[in-house]
């Protein structure tokens, strides 16, 4: 078996394969419209090919960057399209192309990698953590009430008067290169956000609202007339279904989900993809009303260079940790002292005595905030080797705000 590089004439064999592999055909849109593979980087492809020359895998690779806590921007490789046809899994296919691309990505200087998990079992062992978690809220249109009035100068008309800002009801057609430019600014700030590149939204490559699919947006402006926010939704069958809500700040935020839950002819919305510590349900007379769906994983990380990583990323806490960090698949294993002063870090090798041995997978988990070390503790994953190590390390992880990562890959 080869595991080879692809180029743009590979294609239409890249993408037939992968689809098998799925059990998809080629011409099946992602869920609610736009072909999920037209922005795929051929340059960043690899083909898994018999001696007789059949394909018979797939792995990609996308070029994001990835906003780390304290507002880092560091690039990342986000993988994608892994599959191996049903009549070769379980024979070293996926090892040996996932050996591969982390050989590749390390070739091109990056210290991170992402991926979107289709099951959860499978990516651990290649070192990838969970470490950004989402979930769907329903709020009945009847429990929509909001336990504080409307706050005086918030957006609740088409024409801004002074110091207010105001919403605007456009399609989707309509505000293209709105919605990229305010999901740029946002997601420079969101820990756990990654960039969508302008060849996504220029293809509609992806799910609502970067695919050209029918949808409304209601644009939020500032008082300036500046857009900071937007709502994606659509209505079908007396729900009002939001696919994502972009907001540069709380008021925003609120502003736009206001517009959803007093929306006339609506049963129930639905916001498809919010974080876990998401306020709404705080803000509603009714704190029973907003009905969560279980957390579910999103964004996966995995580490590829520990030092290059701790210290990219910024940190609110002082303090000093040693890191037994173990890396099975790629047969590595090292052990660092991070030092964190003033909001930055040093971290280098040290023979020292660890404090906590864990798995590079769970530092991939709790690399952005959004896994408390003393969780991993608790569950058997991380080994604290002396009282209050554990306490000491949910300090220093912790981000400014919960990660989330909205975007689809």
């Amino acid at each position: 078996m080869e595991i080879r590089p692809t180029t743009d004439q590979d294609l239409d064999v890249y993408v037939d394969t992968l689809h098998a592999a799925f059990g998809l055909f080629p011409e099946t849109p992602a869920d609610g419209g736009g072909l999920w593979w037209s922005a795929t980087e051929m340059d960043r492809n690899l083909l898994a090919v018999t001696a007789d020359g059949r394909p018979v895998g797939t792995a990609g690779a996308y070029t994001f960057e990835l906003t780390l806590p304290g507002e880092a921007l560091v690039p990342t490789s986000g993988v994608t399209g892994v599959g191996v046809l049903p009549s070769h899994r379980r024979q070293g296919v996926l090892t040996a192309m996932m050996q591969r691309q982390l050989a590749e990505f390390r070739a091109r200087g990056e210290f991170l990698s992402v991926l979107l998990a289709s099951e959860a079992v499978i990516y651990r062992r290649f070192g990838y953590g969970p470490a950004t978690y989402t979930q769907r809220l329903t709020v009945p249109r009847h429990q929509a009430a909001f336990a504080l009035p409307r706050a005086r100068g918030t957006a609740d008309t088409a024409a801004p008067g002074p110091g207010t800002g105001s919403i605007e009801l456009l399609r989707r057609a309509e505000c293209g290169e709105i919605l990229e430019a305010v999901y740029d600014r946002y997601r420079r700030a969101q820990p756990g956000a990654l960039s969508r590149p302008h060849r996504w939204w220029a293809l509609g490559a992806g799910r609502p609202p970067v695919s050209s699919a029918s949808r409304y947006v209601a644009v939020h402006r500032d008082a300036d007339g500046v857009p900071d926010g937007y709502a994606c939704y659509s209505l079908g069958d007396g729900t009002l279904t939001v696919d994502e809500t972009i907001a540069t700040d709380d008021a925003v935020a609120t502003a736009l989900a206001r517009f959803a839950l007093e929306h006339d002819l609506v049963s129930q919305v639905v916001f498809k993809h919010v974080p876990s510590d998401h306020p709404l349900r705080w803000q509603l007379a009714d704190f029973n009303a907003g009905e969560g769906s279980s957390s579910t994983d999103w964004l996966w990380v995995r580490l590829l260079d520990v030092p290059r990583a701790l210290t990219s990323r910024g940190w609110f806490v002082d303090g000093e940790l040693v890191l037994d960090v173990d890396d099975p698949f790629l047969g590595q294993h090292g052990r660092y002292l991070l030092t964190v002063r003033d909001g930055k870090a040093e971290c280098v090798p040290t023979d020292r005595e660890p404090d906590l041995s864990l798995d590079v997978s769970d530092l991939g988990s709790v690399y952005l905030g959004g896994t408390t070390p003393s969780t991993l503790v608790r569950a058997g994953h991380i080994r604290a080797h002396r009282p209050g190590a554990a306490a000491l390390a949910d300090a220093l992880f912790s981000a400014e705000r919960a990660p989330h990562c909205l975007h689809w890959f």
